[in-house]
């Protein structure tokens, strides 16, 4: 692993790197400098110890809590201030999970999707990236970690995998629990078998229309739905983790009869799990959420027909909080200065 620059000020005042690592290491399971047997007096020499406060404040200043908006559900809405002023969201899962946020807007430009309608103001660096969950774990405990957040990690994939790295390492989550979501692009299938942590792979698939899909997802690259699940079943059987296979279902667009016995075919002997989640409203756009009754009837009519499928209620409902309406509506009320990709975001390497 290459050494992160967030550790070279304190390798520069003679820390070792193993030693640093500790630091880190402490800092992302919110646990204090001194936390363990051995304290930073018996190993770290004076002068990093002094530097440790303006280190542990510059970490800490990565992503910083602006607000926090509980669901009845147990999840939360965390709309997260990055250093330059930008913001992004996080949400606290359900079962000890947390989603992140990997770029600042996104260009894939999804049409039922409020992160879509900005474009994409800049990427967030592999620091902010695992900040995120150190801000997290300060809340509640996180074992768990879904890129599925603002923005694509597909676009931002060197920052993304030094975070995977990281959190697979010195953060202690298991390599199954770290979750790649992806529209689906050459670059991913080329680079997550080679990282020395494999995450588990979620592809959006939305429907089994290529034609219905470039509507849906106007810059997404161009599979065809067949061709995109077998990419992706190609890693999940080489990593031992089944395939995700996300659908955000939408009423009178992807839940016909005739979407259904596609998605069946298509999903016919796939090591795979189709993650079914209802729309998650969002004002001003032109698409509705089904009801929930509907949509169990759906999960049971293609589970009864062998896919396996998990209906995932979509956290954030009762706040209006999804898809990235936390942040848009704080850019509502303050001016945000919006700086296209003129300055490099922090990096862990």
């Amino acid at each position: 692993m290459r050494i992160p620059a967030l550790e070279q000020p304190l390798i520069d005042l003679g820390a070792k790197p193993v030693h640093v690592r500790r630091l880190l290491r402490t800092w992302l399971n919110a646990l204090p400098d001194d936390a363990g047997r051995s304290k930073p007096e018996h190993f770290l020499p004076q002068a990093v110890r002094e530097a440790l406060p303006g280190w542990r404040a510059m970490l800490d200043g990565l992503a910083r809590l602006h607000s926090q908006h509980p669901g009845e559900d147990g999840s939360a809405r965390l709309l997260v201030d990055l250093a330059d002023g930008q913001q992004v969201e996080s949400v606290l899962l359900q079962r000890d999970g947390l989603c992140v946020s990997t770029q600042v807007g996104c260009a894939v430009g999804c049409v039922f999707c409020m992160t879509g309608r900005e474009g994409l103001i800049r990427q967030v660096g592999s620091a902010e990236i695992v900040a995120q969950v150190a801000l997290a774990r300060r809340l509640r405990r996180v074992r768990k970690v879904v890129f599925m957040g603002m923005g694509e990690p597909a676009h931002n994939l060197d920052n993304v995998m030094e975070a995977i790295e990281l959190l697979g390492t010195v953060g202690g989550i298991g390599h199954k629990e770290l979750v790649f979501s992806t529209v689906g692009d050459e670059r991913v299938f080329e680079r997550l078998p080679q990282g020395p942590v494999k995450p588990a792979l979620a592809l959006s698939l939305h429907t089994t229309q290529a034609d219905l899909r470039a509507q849906l997802l106007p810059r997404a690259p161009r599979y065809e739905p067949a061709e995109l699940l077998a990419r992706g079943e190609a890693y999940a059987r080489a990593t031992g983790y089944p395939m995700q296979v996300q659908w955000t279902l939408l009423r009178g667009i992807n839940d016909g009869a005739d979407e259904l016995d596609a998605l069946v075919e298509l999903m016919r002997g796939k090591y795979a799990v189709l993650n079914m989640i209802p729309y998650n409203s969002v004002p001003d756009l032109p698409f509705e959420r089904p009801d929930w009754e509907q949509a169990a009837a759906i999960a049971r009519h293609l589970h009864r027909r062998g896919v396996l499928t998990k209906l995932r209620q979509s956290a954030g409902q009762d706040v209006d909080g999804g898809c990235g309406q936390l942040r848009a509506r704080a850019a509502g009320e303050r001016p945000v200065k919006v700086v296209r990709q003129v300055v490099a975001p922090p990096s862990l390497a």
